[in-house]
C-alpha cells in the first residue's frame, strides 16, 4: 500500500512538474502575441493616421480642382466675349498712296 502511495506521489509530482513546464510555455506564448498585438495596434494607428492625412489632401485638392474649374470657365466665358483675336482685314500703312507694282513702271 505504501509503495503504491510512493508512486501515485511520484506520478502526480511528474504531472505538477510537467503542467507547470506547460504553464510557463503557454505564459511565453502569451507574452509574444500580447507583443504581436501591440505592434499591430501601433501599425493599425499609423495606417490610420496615414489615411486621414490623405483624405485631408485629397478633400484639398478637390476644392482647389473645383477653384480652378470655376476660374477658368469665367476666363472662357470672357474670352469668348472678347474680340481680341478675331482676325481683320490688314489695311494698308499710310505711307503708300498706290499699290506696288514693282520695277514694273520703269
Amino acid at each position: 500500500a505504501v509503495e503504491t502511495l510512493h508512486a501515485e506521489i511520484d506520478q502526480l509530482e511528474a504531472s505538477v512538474s510537467k503542467l507547470t513546464e506547460e504553464i510557463s510555455e503557454m505564459t511565453k506564448a502569451v507574452a509574444k502575441l500580447d507583443e504581436a498585438m501591440a505592434e499591430a495596434t501601433k501599425l493599425r494607428k499609423e495606417e490610420k493616421d496615414k489615411n486621414e492625412k490623405t483624405i485631408e489632401d485629397a478633400q484639398a485638392a478637390q476644392m482647389a480642382v473645383a477653384q480652378a474649374l470655376t476660374v477658368l470657365k469665367e476666363f472662357y466665358a470672357k474670352a469668348g466675349e472678347a474680340t481680341a483675336f478675331v482676325q481683320q482685314q490688314p489695311e494698308a500703312p499710310e505711307i503708300f498712296d498706290a499699290p506696288y507694282k514693282g520695277m514694273q513702271s520703269e
